[in-house]
């Protein structure tokens, strides 16, 4: 059920006025199952209409229903539980005008002096169901329960106003932008308590025919800052400024559900509780109905955020303040706190590709709070401080002073973070002008942060400052360098997650960003590729840096040798970075995406960060497979650099299916016509490998078809092969029993899946009998030397796939050109040969003496420790053709590795 749903249902609940009933009901609509209550209200009730009207539903609640005191009650009730063996999740006691309860686990208290206050305070009870505090300290319920009521308010407007231009469209949203500035601003003092709502709800008609005339009005009056005589009832509408309310209000149409939702609004949700970072982004997905299964999931939670802008700037200016508070001397440090607050002041923020805002806010957020801790630092300096040194400080304050605009650097000024440092470029309208706004509620929200610690150094909210430019419009369609135009020592960072999108799923829009930004080479790319390429040349030769999360693709497979000589050639380095993780928030049912974080700056002599699973290792450079080596980049292959055999690519019917039976259709076929069975062949893929199955497929040579053709199964799959290649024009020229690609040779051979699930140490290979056909993209190496097998099954093989190969999501994909034929084998002796073949002849009989499917064998969390100690010692005996000595970790696989591929390939 949606909050507010379960808000309605809850004043529906008390409007029935039935104290007797009540307990059950709020039960039931809170998640207990109706089963449990209708028992308790059968068996275990008394009377609850009585003063003595006690409930004892065991482990969940002690409830009270009294007529008299409940202050006096609650007391009488907790003297019980306090002489019981077990407390309840809750206490509630209730004269049915005021409620009292207690959580008894967290000791938190809920006092409502009106009853009817419960609808907008329920979350108090998610307990019931399963959802604690700490589960929804990045998705709080307030935040939930305002994007579902715009959610409503925006699908009725929408009724009402069935037919928008684009230019309505863009009006409909600034409309609703103002609605919730207005709701956030009369709950949290920038304005009059309920100013607006009251408005609505005194002025307007019920049917909200003349809802523009006042809406007008308002919006007009907010933006004029001279003020001459205005009726009552406006006058203590404030100024705004911010160029909020600057464009008139262009009339929309409204109805009495419209109207009534607005009101709602403004008196059922509490707006001081929203996060905007969260907030904006859930108000965000209010515009797009399909993202709606759960408002929760469409933000990048705080947490991921900050894996960003740590290490790229936030990390580095709370040390600098740690450094100074360690210093002895108290001139020095505020010397240096000044020098810091400057300093902090002058930086610009940048996301082109803003969204709603999240990375803009919670900087900003960050930003304000280390210059809160420098401000308190500097009153307790100089509180400590004699007279003497009070004077040297206000010298020093009226040197630094007198070469900056305005007075920054006195501890009890204002703060001096503004606004203005922070720049995004976001192409939906929508999530631009909420990215605009929840920058302001930042603001505010952090205004009453400061002046709950230094109560006379905040600047009123109102007039609204200038953002510094939240443009919208195309960042890869943008000349970065004249939207934010900076010099060599300007501090700059940029950062964001910009939209993703692999080569093959770009529409022709983002394709024609490609070639804007590329010109060429690029059809291969993601379309994050476009943002490194622009802020690396953005950063180029200058003193700002950008980090951004991205699909873990760019730095992997054939994507590298296409980007990151681009970037690197402008003298760029990888200064810190986070390899593939998994992206995710605390929203349920939220898919997981496989990241990457890279941060990126101008070279220099410094140490640079790896961060992994909360772990830091320092390194003397990242390369573009964010591994700590040198600059070199990994190229396709058409020949194995180690004079490996050929490794085949599987055959290719691109049939619509026509060609390939399943087992169940392939036995219904023979039983019909025996005959058949000499032109079927077994048919695998990855798949059918890893879980030990396999389908059928039709292999027929010319004579075969004359045979059979008139057969009618034959004739019903050849029509369907005909037609889809028809339709993708394709294969036009070959018969339709014939296949695209035929790859097969009547000889054992070793399956190589082309894709793996990162859940595995180790690739699942192994042999296949010389009758079975496999499918592309999967691999066959005809006729192997077992101490080959036992190469390409070991840990130095499945190290070089996790850097090297590109990835499906996390699995990985293996590749002839990009994996097989770069590997770096040494030179195997004839005995380490020998050694190599009796384990791999070990594994496979192990493997087929379980009978289990590869799935199950190779699977990290299921594979036998037996099977496992075979391979470690197949490592063991492969390991030691590439260096004696034991290896520590994979990082030292790889760096022997990489040395030898260099190596090898050094005449390149």
């Amino acid at each position: 059920m949606a909050l507010i749903d379960l808000e309605d249902k809850i004043i529906a609940l008390i409007e029935q006025n039935k104290p007797e009933n009540f307990i059950y009901e709020f039960m039931i609509l809170m998640g207990i199952p109706k089963a449990t209550v209708t028992r308790v209200q059968s068996s275990d009730r008394t009377n609850l209409a009585t003063t003595s009207g006690d409930l004892h539903l065991k482990n969940k609640l002690y409830y009270r229903l009294t007529d008299s005191n409940p202050f006096q009650a609650f007391s009488e009730v907790e003297k019980i539980l306090d002489n019981s063996k077990g407390k309840p999740r809750f206490t509630v006691v209730t004269n049915f005008s005021e409620f009292l309860a207690k959580d008894n686990k967290t000791n938190d208290s809920l006092k409502l002096d009106d009853i009817r206050e419960l609808a907008y305070n329920y979350d108090f009870f998610l307990p019931w169901q399963g959802i604690e505090k700490a589960d929804y300290d990045h998705e709080n319920p307030a935040d939930v329960k305002a994007a579902e009521r715009i959610a409503k308010l925006y699908d009725v407007l929408r009724k009402d106003n069935p037919e928008m231009t684009l230019d309505q469209e863009q009006n409909f949203n600034v409309f609703l932008i103002r609605i919730l500035f207005m709701l956030f601003a009369e709950d949290t003092n920038i304005m009059k308590d309920f100013i607006f709502t009251n408005a609505i709800k005194t002025m307007t008609a019920e049917d909200g025919s003349d809802m523009n005339d006042i809406i007008t009005t308002i919006f007009e009056l907010l933006d004029t800052h001279d003020r001459g005589n205005v009726p009552s009832w406006l006058k203590d509408f404030p100024y705004v400024n911010g160029q909020l309310f600057t464009e008139p209000h262009r009339p929309i149409n409204f109805s009495t559900k419209s109207r009534k939702l607005i009101i709602e609004a403004g008196e059922r949700l509490n707006w001081k509780d929203i996060n905007p970072d969260i907030f904006g982004s859930m108000v965000q997905s209010v515009a797009t109905e399909d993202n709606r299964s759960h408002l929760g999931m469409h933000y990048t939670s705080v947490p991921n955020i900050m894996k960003v802008i740590r290490p790229l700037f936030l990390d580095e200016l709370n040390k600098t303040f740690e450094d100074i508070i360690l210093l002895s001397d108290r001139l020095e440090q505020q010397r240096r706190l000044n020098n810091l607050r400057y300093r902090i002041s002058k930086i610009k923020f940048f996301d082109p590709a803003s969204g709603s805002g999240n990375f803009l806010i919670i900087t900003y957020k960050e930003i304000r709070r280390l210059e809160i801790k420098i401000m308190q630092t500097q009153i307790s300096l100089i509180e400590k401080s004699n007279l003497q040194e009070r004077n040297k400080v206000k010298q020093i304050r009226k040197i630094i002073n007198s070469v900056i605009e305005i007075n920054l650097l006195n501890p009890d000024e204002k703060s001096c973070v503004h606004l203005g440092q922070f720049y995004g470029i976001e192409i939906d309208p929508f999530a631009h002008e909420v990215a605009r706004l929840s920058l302001w509620i930042a603001e505010h929200q952090m205004n009453m942060e400061l002046m709950s610690v230094i109560p006379n150094a905040v600047r009123p909210t109102l007039p609204l400052q200038k953002v510094g430019d939240i443009r919208l419009g195309n960042a890869l369609q943008i000349d970065w360098q004249e939207f934010l135009p900076h010099k060599k020592n300007d501090e700059i960072y940029i950062f964001g997650n910009p939209p993703y999108k692999g080569s093959t799923e770009q529409n022709n829009e983002q394709k024609s960003d490609m070639e804007h930004v590329f010109k060429k080479n690029y059809k291969r790319l993601d379309y994050i590729a476009a943002w490194f390429e622009l802020a690396s040349r953005y950063i180029a030769t200058s003193k700002a840096s950008f980090a951004f999360v991205t699909t873990n693709s760019i730095n992997q497979g054939t994507q590298v040798s296409t980007l990151w000589p681009l970037i690197f050639q402008r003298d760029l380095e990888i200064f810190f970075a986070v390899p593939s993780f998994k992206w995710k928030n605390s929203a349920k049912n939220k898919a997981n995406v496989i990241v990457s974080i890279v941060g990126m700056r101008s070279l220099t002599n410094e140490n640079k960060k790896i961060y992994r699973d909360n772990e830091v290792s320092i390194v003397r450079n990242i390369n573009a497979y964010l591994v700590p080596h040198d600059n070199f980049i990994i190229r396709r292959r058409t020949k194995s650099i180690s004079s490996l055999p050929a490794l085949i690519v599987g055959n290719r019917p691109n049939d619509g299916g026509g060609l390939i039976f399943s087992i169940s259709e392939y036995n219904e076929s023979i039983n019909r016509f025996p005959e058949l069975n000499s032109i079927f062949s077994k048919f695998i893929g990855g798949k059918e490998f890893t879980n030990n199955t396999y389908r059928y497929i039709l292999w027929m040579s010319d004579s075969d078809a004359k045979i059979f053709k008139t057969n009618p199964i034959i004739k019903e799959r050849l029509k369907k092969v005909s037609e889809t290649r028809n339709k993708k024009n394709i294969g036009l020229t070959l018969a339709p029993w014939q296949l695209q690609n035929v790859r097969n040779e009547e000889l054992m051979g070793l399956f190589i899946p082309q894709s793996s699930s990162s859940n595995r140490d180790y690739l699942p290979m192994g042999l296949i009998d010389k009758d079975v056909k496999i499918s592309d993209p999967n691999f066959v190496l005809y006729n192997p030397e077992l101490w080959l097998v036992g190469t390409l099954m070991s840990r130095m093989h499945m190290v070089w796939i996790k850097v090297i190969s590109g990835k499906l999501k996390s699995d990985y994909r293996y590749s002839v050109e990009m994996v097989y034929n770069t590997f770096p084998i040494p030179i195997f002796s004839t005995q380490r040969k020998n050694e190599v073949d009796r384990v791999v002849r070990d594994i496979f009989d192990l493997r087929e003496e379980y009978g289990l499917t590869l799935s199950e064998l190779y699977n990290n969390k299921t594979m036998p420790r037996d099977l496992r100690v075979l391979h470690e010692r197949l490592d063991g005996i492969v390991e030691r053709a590439y260096r004696q000595t034991p290896f520590k970790d994979d990082q030292e696989r790889l760096g022997v590795l990489l040395n030898m591929y260099k190596e090898m390939t050094k005449d390149d």
